[in-house]
């Protein structure tokens, strides 16, 4: 079995790194495991050693694993890595990582100038006897790119989506083999993440947080790879907070109240603020909130994103520059619907508040029939997790086109077809929608495309729609082709 493999291994050995993505579990675990410079250890905990299995079934292990353990028992952990609140979070992985990796050049001190270290960990809960939990695991690798060389990180967060604890442990070991073979053979950060799901499907594993990190990738902007897990299908939410530092939506978001405002931010104007603060006044004034427990969403769509079916990057990051500014936590979702949005984030918030900031038109595509053509259950179906339990949304007023004459519920109530009124009816009883009626109304002529056609014609004067912050950042880093004295910045390559 091994001769086979290794044969096969010789015939994709010379294939491109677009290739290389095609070779299959064996032949990256054997790769591996014939480098001669790749040398390291592996602590799993909570599904077996399956990701250490791999490696020893295809042959040619001692070329690579130092070590393997598994201090499955929680005193023995603590031990080891030290006290833990939890044992299933990105803390306890990496006190797993620090510990495992400074052990390596401390007991192999002859091995130092030939070896890249490695050192592997993952904390894992697998589905429950009573298939009553969700399996989901941190996973991360330190490695090093060449002998002496500095480490560097990569965590990723996922879910097991498997109906089957066995099958829930091989996807692990699966993920885990692409996850190390990508780090060190494949230069492409994109590439790594298109890469861990090799020989799975999403319906089997969701990632839904990457952080790469160190000095041989000081050159990746974490954001940009957020926004790459969710355009690439490996998961459907991706978040990251104020400073830039990517986060696991289903940890920060647990039991937490969240308010969420989704929007182009093309750019940031001074509505979109308005809209933000108001209804956070709003939001904080509700009896089933806690104000210690409540987190503030930007959200960002795909869809707000692109432009004739493409994704332009560079302009995602200027988005993500001058929201993080503003002290914003960006939410990027591949949930057009407001309805998939909610029932997602009903799932991992466990019951809490959540409120949602609509301006007034986008409250008449939630209420047109024809959006749910697709639905078996049509605008019901959608409208069941939309306003259901702890669910509320915020109504931003805007002016009539063409008129100073604002546009709120009452109005928007008159001009519902007959079939839907009472349907409103009933959510204005049951206090699931509002008006913010302290909104700034001064302000509700300024439009976003307007302002950002201002900006690409260097014309004067666009400065007074937007924040300070805003218009400074533009100004400083020629975001939105700002013309910078005829030289604009250049795109964003990673």
């Amino acid at each position: 079995m091994v001769r086979i493999l290794a044969m096969q291994f010789l015939a994709v050995e010379n294939r491109s790194e677009m290739e290389e993505k095609k070779l299959t579990t064996q032949e990256k675990a054997l790769r591996t495991n014939l480098s001669k410079s790749i040398y390291g250890s592996f602590a799993e905990i909570g599904a077996g050693q399956e990701v250490a299995a791999n490696f020893f079934k295809v042959g040619g292990a001692s070329g690579t694993i130092a070590k393997t353990m598994s201090a499955y028992d929680m005193k023995f952990s603590d031990a080891i890595y030290g006290v833990c609140e939890r044992y299933v979070c990105e803390d306890r992985l990496l006190q797993m990582l620090n510990h495992e990796y400074h052990l390596l050049p401390e007991r192999l001190p002859h091995r130092i100038a030939s070896t890249r270290f490695f050192a592997f960990a993952d904390t894992v809960e697998i589905l429950n006897f009573e298939r009553t939990n969700q399996g989901h695991g941190w996973i991360g690798l330190r490695f090093q790119l060449k002998p002496e060389g500095p480490y560097n990180d990569c965590v990723l967060h996922v879910k097991m989506l498997d109906n089957d604890p066995l099958q829930q442990q091989m996807s692990l070991g699966i993920l885990g083999v692409n996850m190390i073979y990508g780090c060190m053979f494949i230069k492409d950060p994109e590439a790594i993440i298109n890469s861990l799901l090799d020989g799975l499907t999403t319906r089997r594993m969701e990632v839904d947080m990457f952080r790469l990190s160190g000095p041989d990738f000081a050159h990746v902007d974490n954001r940009l790879m957020a926004l790459k897990l969710v355009k690439n299908g490996l998961t459907k939410v991706a978040m990251f907070g104020p400073d830039g530092t990517v986060m696991q939506p289903s940890e920060a978001l647990y039991k937490r109240n969240v308010l969420v405002l989704r929007g182009r931010f093309r750019p940031v104007t001074h509505v979109n603020v308005d809209m933000l603060l108001s209804s956070r006044r709003h939001f904080k004034r509700e009896t089933d909130v806690d104000k210690a427990r409540m987190v503030v969403l930007t959200e960002l769509t795909l869809n707000d994103l692109s432009t004739e079916g493409e994704i332009d990057e560079k302009d995602f990051l200027y988005r993500a520059d001058i929201i993080c500014s503003l002290g914003q936590t960006v939410l990027v979702s591949n949930y057009f619907e407001y309805y998939r949005l909610v029932d997602y984030l009903s799932r991992i918030t466990r019951g809490k508040k959540i409120g949602l900031v609509l301006g007034i038109y986008a409250l008449q595509k939630i209420f047109e029939e024809k959006t749910y053509e697709n639905l078996r259950g049509g605008i019901l179906e959608s409208f069941a997790p939309l306003f259901g339990n702890n669910i509320k949304l915020y109504i931003y007023p805007s002016l009539r086109p063409g008129s100073s004459q604002l546009f709120t519920l009452a109005d928007f109530e008159k001009e519902l077809p007959h079939n839907l009124q009472a349907l409103f009816r009933y959510l204005m009883d049951n206090n699931k929608l509002e008006d913010i009626k302290n909104a700034n109304t001064t302000n509700l002529h300024i439009i976003s495309d307007n302002v950002l056609a201002m900006i690409r014609k260097g014309e004067p004067g666009w400065e007074q729609f937007v924040p300070t912050k805003v218009s400074e950042a533009i100004k400083e880093n020629g975001f939105f082709d700002y013309p910078l004295g005829g030289k604009q910045l250049e795109a964003v390559s990673v």
